[in-house]
């Protein structure tokens, strides 16, 4: 290391580094009113045309089951089907809207040099 360059950062770089962790800081606000959003949310998942359905929080908490009085009509065996399948397509739905609402958070996050 040469005298008089420090760790080899300009004043350039502290300026993205600063900006970068301001960036990092509005994200974690961010990740944090997320969490709260996702917690709130109601998303349904269903099978055999709506006999069952599940709902799910936005951080996959599982919040109910709705099974339509024709459902038991088909027995245990496709009952248990039917909400494992509803359960997926609720899991499926959860995950796709957390992973799509974080993209939209951390979008814009550039760190120089990582």
């Amino acid at each position: 290391m040469s005298q008089g360059q420090g760790f080899g950062f300009g004043l350039g770089k502290m300026k993205e580094l600063t900006e970068a962790f301001k960036k990092a800081q509005q994200i974690q606000e961010g990740a944090k009113q997320l969490q709260e959003e996702l917690e709130q949310m109601e998303i349904e998942g269903e099978s055999g045309g709506g006999l069952v359905k599940v709902t799910m929080s936005g951080n996959q908490e599982p919040k109910g089951v709705t099974i339509a009085p024709e459902a038991l009509n088909e027995g245990a065996e496709v009952l248990s089907d039917l909400v494992a399948t509803a359960m997926k397509d609720a899991y499926e739905k959860s995950t796709a809207t957390m992973r799509d609402r974080m993209e939209l958070l951390t979008g814009g996050l550039n760190l120089p040099g990582l």
